[in-house]
């Protein structure tokens, strides 16, 4: 029986771990082949650590232990040029592309607005932002020579892109952006059958989020909150009593809007949230 994307191509951006290695995974068990790309390195004013090489090469194993074809590349979604040259070769050596997954994305670290850094404001929207234009700019030509056979373009934003959180406006500001991005995509690449559509977590169990700052962040009234501190603060976000999704949870949303399921949705943002948008 054939996968949902059998036969098409990804990429992904961010792939080395946490939801891009799952977004790889995921598309992969239903037969996409993966042109991957990730910085590899710690992103500044980040409170956690980057991913590593190592990483990326554990996405490859674990790609082509499912008999797919994977094309990785140490690339940072701040540099186009990088990023172009990275989906080129992998056009050149995989045929085409279908599929876009801008995933890479940073956390900071939680201020008030006034107390957050000219840098650190910066640094946000390049890679939360200007790194998901970079990733279209560089894959819209690839994706208009399928002609009507189009694609499907999935924007990695976050329930911060949808409502406001207190302490990380860098970071709502930027994944609102997303959201005019999506939209005004999905109005210019409508004809040429390219479908834009964004998704919106929760929190998701990924080192972005299990960290210090993000404990703290939830948690203010502690000095140094746990891990079970920040699941009892998180589970309050959610309608479902829960603190947080897995990054396969996402994944799945994104194959239903990658694969011909989907084939009449474009310009939506789609919360995968355990109903914290509307709680």
């Amino acid at each position: 029986m054939a996968g949902r994307v059998e036969g098409k191509v990804a990429f992904i951006t961010g792939a080395a771990r946490g939801q891009g290695r799952s977004h790889a995974l995921r598309l992969a068990q239903e037969g996409a082949d993966i042109i991957a790309i990730d910085a590899c390195e710690k992103q500044p004013n980040t409170p956690y650590d980057g991913a590593t090489e190592e990483d990326l090469q554990e996405t490859v194993r674990q790609v082509e232990a499912l008999d797919r074809r994977i094309v990785a590349t140490k690339a940072d979604v701040r540099d186009f040029a990088q990023l172009k040259g990275a989906v080129d070769d992998g056009v050149a050596e995989l045929g085409r592309l279908d599929i876009v997954s801008a995933n890479a994305g940073i956390s900071g670290m939680p201020h008030l607005s006034e107390e957050i850094e000219d840098s650190e404001w910066v640094d946000m929207p390049e890679v939360n932002l200007n790194g998901v234009w970079r990733t279209c700019k560089a894959a819209i030509p690839h994706l208009k020579a399928n002609g009507k056979k189009g694609g499907s373009i999935i924007l990695t934003s976050s329930d911060a892109g949808l409502f406001a959180y207190q302490n990380i406006s860098h970071y709502v500001a930027a994944k609102h952006g997303v959201v005019g991005l999506m939209r005004t995509l999905a109005l210019e690449l409508g004809p040429h059958f390219i479908r834009v559509n964004s998704i919106h977590p929760t929190t998701v169990d990924t080192p972005m989020v299990q960290n210090d700052d993000i404990y703290r962040l939830f948690r203010p009234d502690l000095d140094s909150p746990t891990k079970q501190d920040f699941a009892d603060a998180a589970t309050q976000m959610n309608s479902l009593p829960i603190p947080w999704v897995e990054a396969v949870d996402i994944s799945n949303a994104l194959l239903f809007l990658a694969s011909d399921e989907s084939r009449y949705i474009t310009g939506v943002p789609l919360p995968v949230d355990a109903g914290a948008a509307v709680k």
